[in-house]
């Protein structure tokens, strides 16, 4: 396996699934994955803003179930940082990814349940529910605003 797959290999653990134990993120305090009462604040792109600071943009809406925190989902993916330097693509490798909803970060968690299989949407995710002021394993830089393109494949068990 060349040093470039390597690297991607493991920039995709450390970016979706948060299992290497520098990369691990708290929940942060008063953030769900369920919307607040209150809503999203609409913007006229289409985009909306939730309480936890998700900004969720559907890009296709898709016709299937919607997971829950503790599915396992199989997602593509293309993670971008706001100047559109892409530092992980479950495309580039060519492969779709899978993992517990419940196992990363909490952006991901919250944004994912918004989309029902066969959905794309954007998120953007500000630091505080992304990787923080720790930032993840030298690629993900502290206090980073990260950008994800995702597809929602499917639903293990459904």
């Amino acid at each position: 396996m060349n040093r470039s797959r390597k690297i991607a290999i493991v920039v995709s653990v450390l970016a979706l699934a948060g299992l290497a134990a520098h990369a691990q993120v708290e929940p942060v305090s008063g953030t769900t994955p369920a919307a607040s009462p209150a809503g999203p604040v609409k913007a006229p792109d289409g985009s909306e803003t939730w309480p936890s600071g998700l900004v969720f943009r559907s890009l296709r809406e898709g016709s299937g179930a919607s997971p829950s925190p503790t599915d396992t989902v199989k997602v593509h993916y293309r993670g971008t940082f706001p100047d559109g330097k892409e530092f992980d693509s479950s495309y580039t490798r060519g492969q779709p990814a899978e993992f517990p909803l419940n196992r990363v970060i909490p952006c991901w968690t919250e944004g994912v349940q918004k989309l029902k299989v066969g959905g794309k949407a954007k998120l953007t995710c500000p630091p505080a529910i992304a990787y923080g002021a720790k930032g993840a394993g030298g690629v993900i830089p502290p206090n980073a605003t990260l950008n994800f393109d995702v597809e929602l494949i499917g639903i293990a068990g459904r």
